[in-house]
C-alpha cells in the first residue's frame, strides 16, 4: 500500500528513492523483515528482541512441481498462430548501427541513477510490459515527465548520465523502452554491470567518459556527432564524441566484449541472431 502525503513507512525492499512506494514525499526507511513486523504490531520503530522469541519455519524435504500450466511446443512451430490481446504489441527492435551517430542530448542525469528512475514501476506502469509503446509514454518519468515526448520529437538522441548509471533491479525494459524512443548511446562516468550488458542487449551504445570532468560542461539539448562509431568499435579504441553546440569535443570509450560489439553492431541481440541462422521472423 502508498502510504498517506508526507508519512513514514517501514519496508523491506531494496531502495527508497523518491516515490518508490507509490507516493512521491513519503519517507521511506528501509529494515529487514523483522523490524518491519515490530514496526508493524507496535506502531513504531521497535526491537524484535523485545516481541520475544522469533517463530522457527523449517523448509519441507521436496516441493510438489506443478507444471500443468505449461504448454510444450509442437514439433512444426511455424504452423502456430501467436494470438496478441490488445495490450500486446510485438518487441521493437532497431536496425543496425549507423556509421555516425548524431543527435540531441535528451538528458542529463546525476548519480546513481535506478532502473525505477529510467522506467518506473507500479501500478500504472507494469501492465504494460508486454506493451512497448504504450510504456515508453512514462520513460524517466520520475526525473523528467518531459522526456518521452522530447524524444519522439527529436526523433531521439543521447542521455548522459554520471556514476553507476542504471543501478537496481536487472529488467531488460529499462534499455527495450529507450531504444524505443530512439536513444543512441548513453555516455556515463560508469555503469550498473547488468543495465549495461543491456544496453547493449538491445543496441544502444554505452560509453564511458575517458575524462569524468568533460561530464560538467554538457548541456541538456546540446547537438552531439559521433563519427565513424563503427570503425572506432571495430579497432577498439577510444570514440571522439563531438559538442556541436558548444565546437568542442571529448574522448569516449566501452568495455564491451568482442561478442558486445557485434551485438550493438547488429542492433542488437535478436537481429545479431537472425543474421547468424538467416530466420527473418525470429525478432517477431
Amino acid at each position: 500500500q502508498a502510504p498517506a502525503s508526507g508519512a513514514v513507512s517501514v519496508r523491506s525492499f531494496n531502495r527508497n528513492f523518491e516515490g518508490r512506494c507509490g507516493t512521491a514525499d513519503a519517507q521511506v526507511y528501509l529494515a529487514g523483515p523483522e523490524v518491519c513486523a515490530a514496526a508493524a504490531i507496535a506502531g513504531a520503530f521497535t526491537d524484535p528482541h523485545e516481541l520475544g522469541d522469533p517463530p522457527h519455519v523449517s523448509a519441507p524435504e521436496a516441493y510438489d512441481v506443478d507444471d500443468n500450466t505449461i504448454i510444450l511446443p509442437p514439433a512444426d512451430p511455424a504452423g502456430v498462430e501467436v494470438v496478441r490481446g490488445p495490450n500486446i504489441r510485438p518487441l521493437p527492435t532497431r536496425g543496425p548501427l549507423e556509421e555516425d551517430l548524431v543527435g540531441e542530448l535528451l538528458l542529463v542525469v546525476g548519480d546513481n541513477i535506478t532502473t525505477d528512475h529510467i522506467m518506473p514501476g507500479g501500478a500504472t506502469v507494469l501492465p504494460l510490459r508486454s506493451n512497448i509503446p504504450a510504456m515508453s509514454a512514462y520513460a524517466f518519468a520520475r526525473v523528467d515527465p518531459s522526456f518521452s515526448s522530447r524524444a519522439r520529437e527529436a526523433g531521439g538522441g543521447f542521455v548522459v548520465g554520471g556514476e553507476n548509471y542504471g543501478q537496481g533491479s536487472s529488467r531488460e525494459h529499462e534499455a527495450l523502452v529507450p531504444m524505443y524512443l530512439g536513444v543512441k548511446a548513453v555516455i556515463a562516468k560508469s555503469f550498473a554491470r547488468i543495465h549495461q550488458a543491456n544496453l547493449a542487449n538491445v543496441g544502444i551504445l554505452p560509453l564511458t567518459f575517458a575524462d569524468p570532468a568533460d561530464f560538467d560542461r554538457l548541456k541538456q539539448e546540446d547537438r552531439l556527432r559521433i563519427g565513424g562509431v563503427r570503425q572506432a568499435l571495430e579497432r577498439g579504441g577510444p570514440l571522439v564524441v563531438e559538442n556541436v553546440t558548444q565546437g568542442s569535443t571529448f574522448l569516449a570509450r566501452h568495455d564491451l566484449s568482442p561478442r558486445q560489439v557485434e551485438m550493438v553492431m547488429a542492433g542488437g541481440l535478436l537481429n545479431l541472431i537472425r543474421e547468424r541462422t538467416g530466420k527473418e521472423g525470429m525478432a517477431r
